[in-house]
């Protein structure tokens, strides 16, 4: 999951998506959930965040995105000063490893002010020893800056799908970044693969246009 953007309009179309993506994740009882960027965007939003976190319980892992600090270009956004997130782990420049399946996975989450001032360096804490490590990071062009094989897969946000996009023969035009190298789903480079989430709330404006919300379901599969 990535933009929820939960404290934009508690009773519009964005807090419909969340709503219904987070009954969708519950149901599907995944491994593991990940959350990367764009929490809230309005103060009045934290309690409805507090809530999603509730449902998606103990195996959600979070990441900050730039609306969620002072990196917002929406002149109505306003921080919040996220910190303790339970039951869901907030990872802060930091890392957390789990076992699923009887495997070790290792899940590095990169501070949004960090990264906006060239300090993060996540593949430093990478472990060696894990089977799996998974980047958190709202950026996508972190996927540029990583060394081979650091991580196997990168999970980030903060494209929104481009929000408001116009269809065109060759592919979308995504107004909000129009020459984006990274947009939305799947990229690999290097051995590494990256998902995009498109994402589920909005900024600046209150809808989406040709930029479907969406949670997705990734399995993943050993090599």
């Amino acid at each position: 999951m990535g933009s929820g953007g939960v404290g934009s309009r508690p009773a519009g179309r964005g807090a419909h998506a969340v709503k219904r993506a987070v009954e969708w994740t519950v149901a599907r009882r995944p491994d593991l959930v990940a959350v990367t960027g764009d929490l809230v965007s309005r103060p009045r939003g934290a309690a409805t965040l507090r809530a999603v976190l509730e449902q998606l319980g103990d195996r959600c892992y979070v990441v900050l995105g730039n609306h969620d600090v002072e990196y917002s270009r929406d002149p109505f956004s306003r921080t919040v000063g996220l910190t303790d997130l339970s039951p869901a782990t907030l990872l802060v420049d930091e890392s957390a490893t789990l076992e699923i399946h009887g495997r070790k996975v290792q899940l590095v989450g990169v501070d949004p002010r960090a990264y906006r001032q060239r300090r993060a360096r996540p593949w430093e804490l990478a472990d060696p020893e894990a089977e799996l490590r998974v980047l958190l990071c709202h950026f996508p062009s972190v996927l540029d800056s990583l060394p081979p094989a650091a991580f196997q897969v990168v999970l980030a946000g903060h494209m929104h799908d481009g929000q408001i996009s116009v269809p065109l023969p060759r592919g979308k035009l995504r107004l909000a970044n129009p020459r984006a190298r990274y947009t939305t789903g799947l990229y690999e480079r290097g051995g590494t693969w990256m998902h995009i989430s498109p994402g589920l709330g909005t900024t600046f404006v209150p809808f989406r246009f040709y930029a479907r919300p969406e949670a997705t379901e990734l399995v993943l599969q050993r090599a």
